[in-house]
């Protein structure tokens, strides 16, 4: 071990020592616990408790902690000698008997005390009433799965039937229960494998440690047996396995079961086909079995042969996802993933119209034919292929190439299925057009992979019949608000391709007609009765904006259609969600009509002065949230950007901005005041020549007096600091801290080091007597009563000299300390939880309690 690792184990364990005032309440909390007389404690106090324990343990591993504090052990037998003892007490001290015998020192004096037996033995709980309790259950699994740390308790549990135990957990009707027995087994089998293996272990030679051998035997047992449930409980052991455990000795494990596993893909006895998916890619995934070029892939080329579509799908797709496999098994996988795609293309076109997009498939395709004409089927495994290709697109490097074109074809295909504007000649086709007209699930499934393909390259052909498309979905009366949404969503992404591709090849007139198609929709949509049309609509124009905001053709177009004014219109929509859509529109829109620097707007169409009123009143007088968080934030945009200078002064713009937010009742409306503030200080102070980081102290060779001064009285007019001091103070944490930041940046500037300390003295200036108030006042935090931002109590906030010295006086990083302090940081010591604990049980004074 290392001087630093000592060091670090050694602090930690003065860290979580248990303290003399919780050593002096833990009898008095053992004893109340253990009396059946006294109220049930809370669960939550019960958990956190058992928390305290796992820390007190984590880091010392000496037997000291259950000889300091003997009411541990007389708990637990105090427990174990009620005749019913409540479960949620009995599961506690199984957990918590666990959590001590994770050491091997208390594990072997809990042994001595003939405690971990009569708690894990087939004489404790096992053979109760209680027992019949999940939760007893659950604590016996989670007590066993806390002491298996050692090979004591390792043998212990082996020796004492309690591998048996756990398997027939596996079955438990709790899944909770029967989930944490199959992980248990993989630690166990791990545990035993990697501390009682002498040496490697070897597909020629292999001695397998007698508790892995007891494990591994029932797991061959449950595979061989003919009960579908036993099967299903060893293959999500062993899925689990494989999923966690990247050892060799995992292939030697492998080579005795595989036969086993791979007649579960032939045998229609054996339910079973539906778990070997995971089970495999988890395999797949690791480098044990990835590497080579044995069985293991052949058995991989069996599943997605033998599989059906909808169980090969997740198969196929985690396969395509990996860099190392053998090439016919990545195109096997691909054929397999495309076959539903291959299918919708043959069913839409004309007899001899399409080849065919696979030379050959991988499952029969009747199969999967018959699953498309299915009502119950078709949709599902649609929406699951097309997870499992959006998936794929997400990728930033794809292992494999997709057929982009295709793909863009029978997205296109689904879509117009989906919507009766495609009417398919062939039998097949018209079943699957009937059953998917309507189908919201795949429309929505169809859109976000048309949104993720915009980003390839090699759909530039069809690009028109899209735009066709997906118009005709933004026109349609039918599509619904949802699908609407997602329409909108991939039209921006196809649009901003377009753009890039009439950059290329100069196919303006086609980019210039379909903008005005869908500026002349959007207008529509403006104006629809629905509010979550209308709202998607705006969100819509934003993004676009955003997007081809710089492109001449975009702006022309726009700004010569109804939009901007029906915009401008939903700023007094009834509803408040459309309202905030409405601002953050007309604040892009803005960079367009007013602060573009070659605006193309033609006369006073769009008076500037006249939208920022608009919008100030809505800061003002909207009773919604949401509508003034917008505006908040818009305004902060301009002013990061720069725009504010175009508007009017900057400084009595802000200053009109934090005088309204500053009395909102929205914590989130006030915290975008400060992001407000703190822009147009970092903006102020870098204007005037000072260090461009507007938040590293700087040394006062560097610092200007000149704009010091300048730029302090710029702030102190604006009213920043009363607003900024008043923060502190606000009743919502965020905001203080926020404000305390923008405090420390600003000493940062105004006060270099060397100085800082001097000025923390200064007490007989004038304003010395106001500062030591506002010091006093701030300390009381958010119980401040009646903040006075007005010279009150001696404090002039637009003073500069009285600022300098409430900057360089006020301690700052004790406000910091403090206002970062979990509210309940007292509440969650332990001592507090004893208190808690002992308050319930009625052992201790009321008034004494720290109730949370």
């Amino acid at each position: 071990m290392s001087v630093q690792e000592s060091w670090f184990i050694a602090r930690a364990r003065r860290r979580f020592a248990m303290t003399r005032e919780c050593s002096l309440l833990l009898p008095r909390v053992c004893a109340a616990l253990a009396d059946p007389r006294q109220p049930g404690s809370d669960d939550t106090c019960l958990e956190k408790l058992l928390d305290w324990f796992r820390d007190l343990t984590q880091f010392d591993p000496t037997v000291s902690l259950v000889q300091d504090n003997p009411c541990l052990t007389e708990f637990i037998a105090s427990v174990l000698a009620l005749p019913e003892p409540s479960a949620s007490i009995l599961s506690f001290t199984l957990r918590l008997a666990g959590i001590l015998a994770a050491s091997e020192n208390r594990f072997q004096h809990l042994q001595q005390e003939k405690l971990l037996v009569r708690l894990f033995g087939r004489d404790g709980p096992l053979n109760s009433a209680v027992w019949e309790d999940a939760s007893v259950r659950s604590g016996w699994v989670e007590g066993v799965h806390s002491m298996m740390h050692h090979q004591p308790a390792l043998h212990f549990l082996c020796n004492g039937g309690g591998i048996d135990v756990i398997f027939t957990l596996q079955g438990d009707p709790s899944l909770f229960v029967a989930s944490a027995a199959s992980q248990l087994l993989v630690h166990m089998l791990t545990l035993s494998v990697e501390s009682e293996t002498t040496k490697p272990l070897s597909t020629k030679d292999c001695d397998w440690p007698a508790c892995a051998q007891m494990i591994i035997k029932r797991i061959e047992d449950s595979l061989q047996s003919s009960s579908a449930s036993h099967i299903e409980q060893s293959l999500k052991l062993l899925t689990s396995l494989f999923g966690s455990c990247r050892a060799t000795w995992t292939e030697v494990l492998w080579l005795g079961i595989a036969k086993q596993i791979e007649s579960f893909l032939t045998e229609e006895t054996v339910q079973a086909q539906h778990m070997l998916a995971n089970l495999l890619l988890n395999m797949a995934w690791s480098p044990v079995f990835c590497d080579t070029e044995g069985s293991f892939w052949a058995l991989v080329t069996s599943a997605l042969e033998h599989l059906t579509p909808v169980q090969a799908g997740p198969l196929a797709v985690g396969i395509l996802r990996l860099y190392k496999c053998p090439q016919d098994v990545r195109i096997q996988a691909l054929t397999v993933l495309l076959q539903p795609m291959d299918c919708i293309l043959r069913a839409a076109s004309q007899p001899l119209e399409y080849a065919g997009l696979l030379d050959e498939s991988v499952s029969d395709p009747i199969t999967v034919e018959s699953l498309l004409s299915s009502k119950s089927s078709c949709a599902s495994l649609l929406c699951q292929t097309l997870a499992h290709l959006e998936e794929l697109l997400s990728l930033i490097r794809l292992p494999v190439d997709l057929p982009y074109t295709s793909l863009l074809r029978f997205l296109m295909t689904i879509l117009q299925f989906c919507n009766g504007f495609l009417s398919p000649a062939s039998p097949l086709g018209s079943t699957i057009s009937r059953i998917l007209i309507n189908c919201f699930r795949v429309q929505r499934s169809a859109l976000d992979v048309l949104a993720a393909l915009s980003e390839r390259k090699g759909c530039d052909t069809l690009i028109g019949s899209l735009f066709d498309v997906l118009l005709a979905y933004l026109e349609s009366p039918n599509t619904s608000p949802t699908v609407l949404k997602k329409t909108f969503q991939a039209t921006s992404k196809w649009l901003v391709r377009l753009q890039e591709l009439s950059c290329s090849n100069s196919q303006w007139q086609q980019t210039e007609k379909i903008l005005q198609d869908v500026l002349l929709v959007l207008q529509k949509r403006l104006c629809s009765p629905c509010w979550e049309v209308r709202d998607s609509s705006l969100e819509f124009l934003t993004v676009l904006i955003k997007c081809l905001r710089d492109q001449d053709e975009f702006r022309q177009s726009l700004l010569s259609s109804e939009v901007p004014r029906l915009t401008e219109n939903l700023l007094e929509d009834p509803e408040s969600y459309v309202r905030a859509s409405a601002v953050t529109a007309v604040g892009h829109l803005a960079f367009i009509t007013y602060f573009a620097p070659e605006s193309p707007v033609i006369g006073n169409q769009y008076n500037k002065e006249n939208t920022v009123a608009k919008l100030q009143e809505i800061l003002s007088t909207d009773p919604e949230g949401f509508p003034r968080r917008a505006v908040i934030s818009i305004f902060t945009k301009w002013l990061r950007q720069g725009c504010t200078g175009q508007l009017e002064d900057t400084e009595k713009f802000v200053s009109r901005v934090i005088q309204t937010v500053e009395h909102d009742l929205d914590w989130e409306v006030r915290l975008g005041g400060l992001e407000l503030v703190e822009v147009f200080c970092s903006q102020t102070i870098c204007q005037l020549g000072l260090p461009k980081c507007p938040y590293a102290p700087v040394s006062s060779a560097v610092t200007s007096s000149i704009h010091q001064n300048e730029s302090l009285q710029i702030f102190c007019r604006a009213k920043l600091f009363s607003f900024l001091f008043q923060s502190l103070c606000d009743c919502d944490k965020p905001v203080g801290q926020r404000a305390c930041d923008i405090l420390l940046g600003l000493r940062g500037n105004f006060y270099p080091i060397s100085t800082l300390k001097d000025s923390q003295g200064t007490e007989d200036s004038p304003a010395g007597h106001g500062i030591a108030w506002l010091q006093r006042t701030l300390r009381q935090g958010s119980l401040a009563q009646n903040f006075p931002t007005d010279g009150g109590n001696g404090v002039d906030f637009q003073d500069p000299e009285s600022m300098m010295l409430a900057l360089g006086t006020i301690d700052l990083e004790e406000l910091h300390d403090e206002l970062n302090k979990s509210s309940d940081h007292v509440e969650k010591s332990p001592q507090s939880l004893l208190q808690d604990i002992l308050a319930t049980g009625g052992t201790i004074e009321e008034n004494e309690a720290d109730c949370y």
